[in-house]
């Protein structure tokens, strides 16, 4: 055969949608998890999520006319990128912290590496990370403005520390306890995924394989193993839902095939119980996706399947 077959650069929509209405649904989905922190955290959340989203633009903007590339604000992924880091960051971060991640976010994480498309892991999470080591005393500095049966620290912490006992499941269900911004209300964000899931923009292997594995992980070695209200509060603390539906799932940083997509669940299930279990914080969920996202072109070397015919063809051309 004389003729080649060439593939653009990620992300493949898989799905007939574009880019653009792939990106307006998961903006859609995630406003249950948005309203919800909004009015749990007050108007410093509603700010917050409005100065990350617009620097996130801005940043986008100015590199595209810095290095004279076409506009690429049209294809909503810098609100996504935006919204996705406010949903991740502390309602009483200070508003200019907020600037510098969203343009590390953008700028470092995605531009730098070609754009949309080209980026090795997710930006929001990038730019979420970068927060956590630069400013590390108000990236977990948590307050709770609705309820006040917590101090501040998140049920993560005070199981970790103090033990199941300390922490009320019911209140992890509904949201009424400390966290970042989208994270509080498991509800909220599953509420969000069945969306993305009937609209067709994701499916269940990755969240699947993620959930079900740390699960497991977490029964044999979590601080109670083998207790049923241990692991649900370990399912519904932190950033675990979100990030298993919102991010892990990411069309650029993850697998293409259903058995890479699989055996990505996986890792970020393990990496997410390890550094629960083991780590200094008691969260890991962001360094575990980004680390599984590192993980991707080795996942997908071995499961995207062999053109048909085509190691004949090359020994022919030998």
């Amino acid at each position: 055969m004389s003729e080649k077959y060439q593939v653009s650069s990620s992300p493949h929509v898989r799905a007939k949608d574009s880019t653009s209405r792939v990106m307006l649904y998961v903006i859609i989905a995630l406003l249950p998890a948005t309203l919800f922190g909004i009015w749990n955290f007050g108007m410093h959340a509603l700010l917050l999520i409005l100065v990350t989203i617009a620097s996130c633009l801005a940043s986008e903007w100015i590199f595209d006319k810095i290095v004279h590339k076409k506009n690429s604000l049209p294809d909503l992924s810098a609100v996504v990128t935006g919204l996705l880091l406010a949903l991740n960051l502390p309602a009483g971060l200070p508003w200019w912290e907020a600037v510098i991640g969203s343009v590390f976010a953008i700028v470092i994480v995605k531009m730098m590496f070609g754009g949309l498309g080209q980026n090795f892991m997710n930006p929001a999470l990038g730019g979420r990370c970068f927060l956590l080591i630069a400013f590390a005393a108000d990236m977990t500095n948590f307050k709770n403005s609705k309820f006040e049966a917590y101090s501040g620290a998140t049920p993560l912490a005070m199981i970790r520390n103090e033990g199941l006992s300390s922490v009320n499941v019911m209140d992890m269900l509904t949201g009424k306890i400390p966290g970042t911004i989208g994270e509080t209300s498991v509800i909220a964000i599953l509420i969000g995924a069945i969306i993305l899931i009937l609209l067709g923009v994701i499916t269940l292997r990755i969240p699947a394989a993620y959930l079900i594995t740390f699960a497991v992980f977490m029964l044999i070695f979590g601080k109670e193993p083998m207790n049923a209200n241990y692991l649900v509060a370990e399912l519904c603390g932190g950033g675990l839902m979100l990030g298993a539906f919102f991010m892990a799932t990411d069309y650029v940083t993850s697998p293409i095939t259903p058995a890479g997509q699989i055996i990505y669940g996986i890792c970020c299930g393990l990496l997410t119980g390890i550094f629960r279990c083991f780590g200094a914080n008691a969260e890991g969920v962001s360094f575990a996706i980004i680390l599984s996202n590192i993980l991707v072109p080795i996942i997908e070397k071995f499961t995207i399947p062999r053109a048909f015919g085509l190691a004949k063809e090359a020994k022919k051309n030998e």
